[in-house]
């Protein structure tokens, strides 16, 4: 079939072998000449087109990738998006050994600009000022107009903050995902615990000092304190250093068979959430940092080594009668018998003069030796940065063995003596004091520094002291404290004198199988009406060492018993012993210099 007026043909159409002979029905049509041209050229439109999307989306996807990769390696200041995977000063949780939270971080939001995409600074510090009011709006308006690409705002924003500046809309206004270091018990456990500067890094404590594992690690670092028995320890020695108007307290609690630390309090202290509000010297740390002269305590250590060496035994005494002269020193005791005095009179009494005339008997190299390896010549191993060195004699005289025998003229830290007097009680190793929890007590590294029959009479003789002598106001109904007063003249820019002293007690309990030691000292504190105006460590050290056996021993699981008022009085048949009298070797020494 044919079409008129047509100068060519657009279709060719096959007729279908079904009709009616009138009009054919195509059954395929096929596009020649001009039809054909129009087709091809709208599927080569639909090409390009396609193609120019294509490299669009490619472009674009290029450049999320140089942002968002690229160039966010490199910090927030080139970084214009909201947040970056990791948060900055990110750390793990600390916790005390039964899993109450210590230390943690929260996520926060800090607040960053970049002054070259601020379109109009006056009106975005307007703006900043009004939802943050803490921010000061010409301060803002200030760093806003300056050249560079990357200015800090504020950090540690909170969720309400955060999206009240983020509602503004601001371009130029970013925000970096960081976390804020909280310490869930405040001023409890301060110093063992440390703190971090904003960034996260560990500036002391044990934030410190793990620094590095707390930065990598995902599960908590658990500590050996026991919050329970910090805070009463805390409350203890805030309570008595206030009532006596001390300048300073510290206290320690140590399980004598791990040395791990249950508790460390050291007064004044600060609350790490607010550290910058702290003043003076809240930041020391007097339990591991400061060395003092602890006085009488040290009488422990001259029976001891009198005793392990085999210089005397229980029945052995010293005439206390009359003060020793030496040179220019003047040997006296503070509340003096004024007798011959058996070794348990001597500690039990806190005889300066016995001590004194024991320790001469034993030598001042065996002295020496066996401080030494009571860990009290040397820096302690504890799992903190701050650690005190001990004071020690240039030259260690005849003079000095004598002072030392009473604690003068060594200056030591509290939880080294602790850890000593630990020794002392539990059958005479020396334990490493840890503030790390662990798994048992059983096959814990020590060094033997006394026998285990020195140790049994130790333990009976720190028992008599409670029971008759300057300790007994640390006595608790149904257990059996042991344990040793101290009051040490505290020197000045003048020396010794002024009315300054350290009053210490430092005890082990229960003495039948001894579990905890524990020290509390007072820095410098005022005698009152109720003690008589003393200041001395039986009157004010030793209630508070009572106080904490009584609150924390049914925490612990050790149960009052019943029966120990009824039995004998442990070490009462040697206390009452007549003292067997030494020959006077040691004053023929004496009178040579």
């Amino acid at each position: 079939m044919k079409f008129k007026h047509l100068s060519q043909p657009l279709a060719r159409v096959e007729e279908s072998e079904e009709t009616d002979g009138t009009q054919p029905i195509p059954s395929h049509v096929h596009l020649d000449g001009v039809g054909r041209q129009h087709l091809e050229t709208g599927r080569n439109r639909l090409l390009a087109t396609g193609v120019l999307f294509a490299f669009a989306y490619l472009v674009i996807s290029a450049r999320l990738v140089e942002l968002t990769v690229l160039e966010g390696s490199e910090g927030p200041r080139d970084t214009p998006i909201a947040y970056i995977k990791k948060s900055l000063g990110s750390r793990a949780d600390i916790t005390d050994r039964n899993g109450i939270l210590l230390a943690t971080s929260l996520p926060t939001a800090a607040l960053y600009a970049n002054p070259r995409h601020i379109l109009d600074s006056e009106r975005a510090a307007a703006k900043l000022a009004r939802v943050l009011p803490v921010l000061d709006e010409s301060k803002i308006r200030e760093k806003l107009n300056s050249k560079n690409g990357f200015i800090w705002l504020t950090r540690n924003l909170t969720p309400k903050y955060h999206h009240a500046v983020n509602r503004l809309g601001i371009p130029g206004i970013y925000f970096q995902r960081t976390t804020r270091r909280v310490y869930p018990q405040g001023r409890n456990a301060s110093h063992a615990l440390g703190l971090t500067d904003i960034d996260g890094n560990g500036l002391s404590g044990t934030e410190r000092y793990f620094d590095q594992a707390l930065r990598e690690s995902d599960s908590a670092l658990e500590l050996s304190l026991d919050i329970r028995v910090q805070t009463i320890l805390r409350d203890a020695l805030a309570r008595s250093s206030a009532e006596f108007k001390a300048i300073g307290a510290a206290g320690v609690v140590m399980d004598v068979r791990t040395g791990e630390v249950l508790a460390m309090a050291s007064l004044p202290d600060f609350d790490p959430n607010r550290a910058r509000r702290a003043k003076g010297a809240a930041h020391f740390n007097r339990v591991t940092k400061g060395v003092y002269e602890m006085g009488s305590t040290f009488k422990l250590f001259t029976t001891a080594m009198a005793l392990d060496t085999g210089t005397v035994n229980l029945r052995d005494g010293y005439d206390a009668s009359s003060p020793i002269r030496i040179a220019r020193f003047t040997i006296t005791d503070y509340h003096g018998k004024n007798r011959w005095l058996s070794v348990p009179e001597i500690l039990v009494y806190s005889s300066n003069i016995g001590a004194a005339k024991m320790a001469v008997d034993v030598g001042t190299r065996t002295q020496r030796a066996y401080l030494a390896k009571f860990g009290l010549l040397g820096r302690p191993g504890i799992e903190l940065p701050e650690v005190g060195r001990p004071l020690t004699p240039a030259r260690w005289r005849e003079i000095n063995t004598m002072t030392i025998s009473y604690g003068h003229g060594i200056a030591v830290s509290p939880l080294q003596l602790t850890a000593a007097v630990a020794a002392i009680a539990n059958g005479g190793i020396l334990p490493t004091p840890t503030l790390l929890k662990r798994k048992s007590w059983q096959n814990i590294p020590g060094r033997r520094v006394l026998s285990a029959k020195t140790s049994a009479k130790m333990r009976r003789l720190m028992r008599l002291v409670v029971r008759r002598g300057t300790g007994r106001k640390a006595e608790v109904a149904g257990y059996r404290v042991g344990g040793k007063t101290g009051t040490a003249d505290k020197p000045g820019p003048r020396g010794y004198g002024g009315r300054r002293v350290i009053a210490s007690f430092v005890s082990t309990f229960p003495t039948d199988a001894p579990r905890y030691a524990i020290l509390a000292l007072l820095d410098e504190p005022k005698g009152t009406e109720k003690t008589h105006g003393y200041a001395t460590g039986g009157w004010l050290a030793a209630p508070v060492v009572g106080h904490m056996v009584r609150r924390m021993a049914p925490l612990l699981g050790i149960a009052p018993s019943a029966s120990v008022e009824k039995q004998p009085r442990p070490g009462d048949a040697l206390f009452l012993a007549n003292a067997k009298r030494r020959a006077p070797g040691w004053r023929r020494q004496v009178a040579a210099h």
